[in-house]
């Protein structure tokens, strides 16, 4: 029994802490340990970004979707630019275009 008591007391923590100190470094560069993590964070640094941009487009969009609810100008340019409409009293010359 007592022989048993002296290797639990000093072969056991020796041999777990000698464990963790071969298996943390194995841990840590595997390809799932740190690589992986510094490649989410670039990914998430990404998303982050794109979501930004997203974010300043959609206040780009609800601006000019205020405008056209709230003033006839915008609409009438709206109209003019992407219909190509005129009004009656007015006269269109076309121009052949350049080559």
């Amino acid at each position: 029994m007592r022989r048993w008591d002296l290797v639990l007391e000093r072969f056991l923590p020796i041999s777990l802490l000698l464990l963790a100190l071969v298996g943390a470094p194995v841990m840590i560069l595997a390809p799932e340990g740190l690589p992986r993590l510094r490649g989410v964070e670039r990914e998430i640094e990404s998303v982050e970004r794109e979501n930004a941009a997203l974010r300043r487009e959609i206040d780009v969009l609800r601006a000019r979707v205020s405008r056209l609810r709230d003033d006839p100008a915008a609409v009438e340019q709206l109209a003019r630019d992407e219909l190509g409409l005129v009004r009656q009293s007015e006269v269109v010359f076309q121009f052949p275009a350049e080559r």
